[in-house]
């Protein structure tokens, strides 16, 4: 009590206000059920923005589901009746070509939403990357709730614009820069995209394969290989392993997306 009493009164205030923060959190945690109340994502991903009650009233439309690798949470062309948040794990999103190629359209990670469309039907499809759980909400009822909580409706807004965004990303990358460019970039953005999920920034995760990442860049597998291989041997990442890159220049890395390298 007299290492609080002796502070100055500005830092006193500001404890007691962090300390009052965190109560408030901790009753709102716990009436949440337990699904959700140990959700290692729920501060970053759909339901970050919503408060206990919206929460609440989702828990009650929601199931869960558990993903091995290369299982299909639905397919391009089924009745898009389910959208679904990832709660751990990864997972890539792909359409077939009339030529039978596939473009893959992006990749998904714990925290992000899955399965959003203004059509009638899903219009790619969605795979597990590796051991993967999701949250399940039935779109009709999905549906009921965003008219009687608006910040569902927003924060559901928020999301498509998110996705628009990504298309635009990945727009760039398919443009008019090289192999080495496409390559380095998308290292970045999986670097980038780990800090705001609050996870470590080295090493940069790759669940997906190279035969993934060229199909998300446009390339060929040889190419993405013999990439890997060219920066390695220039000294600006090092691999431990086929899943795991390391940064070693930065700021060389960071030229070469920018087209500076």
């Amino acid at each position: 009590m007299s290492e609080i009493a002796d502070r100055p009164l500005g830092e006193f205030s500001a404890a007691m206000a962090q300390h009052e923060t965190l109560r408030i959190v901790s009753q709102r945690l716990g009436a949440l059920p337990a699904p959700c109340a140990h959700c290692d994502v729920r501060e970053r991903n759909f339901c970050g923005a919503l408060e206990p009650e919206e929460v609440l009233a989702l828990t009650r439309i929601m199931t869960e589901a558990r993903l091995a690798p290369h299982a299909t949470l639905f397919r391009e062309g089924e009745p898009a009746d389910t959208v679904m948040n990832v709660t751990s794990g990864a997972v890539k999103l792909y359409k077939l070509l009339a030529d039978g190629r596939r473009q893959i359209l992006g990749f998904r990670f714990a925290g992000d939403f899955v399965g959003l469309t203004s059509g009638r039907e899903y219009t790619y499809t969605a795979e597990a990357l590796e051991d993967t759980r999701v949250c399940r909400f039935p779109r009709k009822r999905m549906e009921v709730l965003r008219e009687s909580f608006r910040r569902i409706d927003k924060r559901l807004l928020e999301l498509s614009m998110e996705e628009l965004a990504a298309t635009q990303e990945q727009l760039v990358l398919l443009g008019r820069k090289t192999a080495e460019e496409k390559l380095v970039s998308f290292l970045l953005l999986l670097a980038n995209a780990q800090v705001r999920r609050g996870e470590p920034v080295e090493p940069i995760r790759l669940p997906m394969t190279r035969s993934d990442i060229a199909d998300y860049l446009g390339l060929t597998i040889e190419t993405v290989s013999r990439t890997f291989s060219l920066l390695k041997r220039r000294g600006l990442i090092s691999l431990d392993d086929t899943t795991h890159v390391r940064v070693l220049d930065r700021e060389a890395l960071e030229e070469i997306a920018s087209g500076q390298g």
